[in-house]
Formats: structure tokens, C-alpha cells, sequence
């Protein structure tokens, strides 16, 4: 197993450039930090610097053990500080969804930052794939997605499922197979899939999206249905992303026959331990994903 230590007085020594001074940072003996090394090279399996005279060099391999080492070591200390002030109202969160679900969510963590004024919300609407690299890059605590994921470096938590709607003309009472040729179809970044998995489920006559007419495409989740209250074309959305839209009455909202939903996954790094607040943000977002828990 990696001693962690090893990597202390490795990272030490390439920043002192130099066995003494590391070993008088370190309160250690000269011979103690190069059996650290040693140590190192026999766990990676070959030399991480190149010895020349009382001067070294990093070999390719040491270079990547030392950046590595280095954000290893970082995440450990700024753990440490995370626990020893674990506030569940004060901190940063950095939060991410597909847009659908960040119209649902995001007034409602606003209203928990209002509630506590420490907190600091970074909340960003992305696709699945953005929330995924975002997490991998560590630029995000938890993400929100509609697909299982495959990525190894991530857990994947199923939370819950968001129903699909099609939505018309509100002038369309009962949407028939031939109402919706006339129409066309509004597209988005999702609408092929969700149109696909709704209509596949509900019209005999469907087998693939070019049978349809295509009107338009929109990536901006709150104007998606405006080409829809004007009368130009029906699409399929998420639940959330129906609800807020801002003139309803100008659209109807079609349940059919058989429904079809949307899983929703909590996402989140596999071994990244969660501070109290975060903790807090899941165990608010939670119901509101399910009203049954209320």
C-alpha cells in the first residue's frame, strides 16, 4: 500500500531540490529521505529521478508521481479543514443538472441559501455528459443526471424519475398520429431521445423521428415552448421544464396512455466523503424529486 508519508517527503524533495534541506524540514536524516524514494520506485516499479552527483533530475515517471502527489495531498489537507469546521449552514456547494431539473431545484436551494446566508451556491445546467466531466474534474460536489453512467471514478445513485409530456397548440384537445404530421416537431438537445422513448410508447405508427416533420431547434430550456404556444409545433419536455413555463394556458399537456419516465441518478466522486452541507442540500432535494416522501 502507498505510504503517505513517502509522498510528503517526495513532494518536499522536488520542491527543496536538495536530500539536507529536505531532511531538515522533514526533521529527518539524509539517509531516511532516500530510503523514502527507494521506497516509492519499488512500489511504481521504476526510478523516479535521475541522480547526478548531489544534484537529480525527474524522470517522466516522477514528474506524474509528483502532480499527483501533489493534488493528493492537497485534497487531504482541505479534508482536514472541512471536518474541523463542518458547518451544515456555511460553505460552498457546487451543484449541477440537466436544465429540466434545475428549473425544479434551483429556487429551492436559493430559498436554503436565504435561510442561511454562509452558504455559497454554484449551480450550473448542463447535459449528462457536462455534470460527468465536470465531477471528474473536480469542479462540482454533486450532479444530477438521467442516465446511468459507466464512468469508474463515479458513483451513480438512483433518486428518482421525472415524467415526459407532450406538449401541443393548446388549440390540440386530443393529439392523434395525424395531428402531429401536420404539426412537426420542435427540437432540443434532448428531443429526439425524449420524443423517440414517448411516442415509441404511445403510437403504433412511430418508428423513427424523420417520419416528422422538423419545424425548429432550441437549446434555451425556458423558450422551448414558445414555438408551441404560437401554434407552430408539438414537443416532448420533462415534467419540470413544463411547470415553468410562464403562459400554460397557451399549451396543453398531454398524459397518454402509456407513460414514460425519465430515471434521475445522484452522481457524485466514489470515494470523495461528503461534508455536512452537502449532506443537507441531498436530504432537501430529495423529496422534492419525490413527492411520495412528503
Amino acid at each position: 500500500m502507498l505510504n503517505l508519508i513517502w509522498l510528503q517527503t517526495y513532494v518536499t524533495l522536488v520542491e527543496t531540490g536538495h536530500f539536507t534541506r529536505t531532511a531538515d524540514k522533514l526533521a529527518m536524516t539524509q539517509p531516511g529521505v532516500s530510503q523514502h524514494v527507494r521506497k516509492l520506485e519499488d512500489h511504481f516499479g521504476q526510478p523516479l529521478l535521475q541522480r547526478e552527483g548531489k544534484r537529480f533530475q525527474l524522470t517522466q515517471a516522477g514528474r506524474e508521481v509528483y502532480r499527483q502527489a501533489q493534488r493528493t495531498l492537497a485534497d487531504l489537507s482541505l479534508l482536514e479543514q472541512q471536518l474541523a469546521t463542518d458547518n451544515p449552514f456555511a460553505g460552498a456547494i457546487r451543484f449541477a443538472s440537466p436544465g429540466s431539473l434545475g428549473l425544479k431545484l434551483y429556487p429551492e436551494l436559493l430559498a436554503l441559501q436565504q435561510a442561511h446566508p454562509e452558504l455559497t451556491l454554484d449551480y450550473t445546467f448542463a447535459p449528462n455528459e457536462g455534470v460527468e466531466r465536470e465531477l471528474l474534474s473536480r469542479n462540482l460536489d454533486l450532479g444530477l443526471i438521467t442516465r446511468m453512467g459507466n464512468e469508474p471514478e463515479l458513483a451513480y445513485r438512483p433518486f428518482g424519475e421525472e415524467p415526459l409530456y407532450l406538449v401541443t397548440p393548446g388549440s390540440v384537445q386530443t393529439p392523434c398520429w395525424d395531428s402531429l404530421m401536420r404539426l412537426g416537431y420542435q427540437a432540443h438537445p434532448d428531443g429526439e431521445h425524449h420524443i423517440s422513448l414517448l411516442l415509441g410508447a404511445n403510437f403504433s405508427e412511430f418508428q423513427q423521428l424523420t417520419q416528422l416533420p422538423r419545424r425548429g431547434f432550441c437549446n434555451h430550456i425556458g423558450m422551448l415552448l414558445v414555438p408551441v404556444a404560437r401554434g407552430l409545433c408539438f414537443t416532448v419536455l420533462p415534467k419540470y421544464a413544463v411547470e415553468a413555463f410562464g403562459e400554460p394556458d397557451r399549451v396543453a399537456v398531454h398524459s397518454l396512455a402509456n407513460p414514460v419516465s425519465e430515471p434521475i441518478y445522484l452522481v457524485y466522486r466514489r470515494h470523495q466523503p461528503h461534508p455536512t452541507r452537502v449532506r443537507h442540500v441531498i436530504d432537501t432535494i430529495k423529496p422534492l424529486l419525490n413527492p411520495q416522501l412528503v
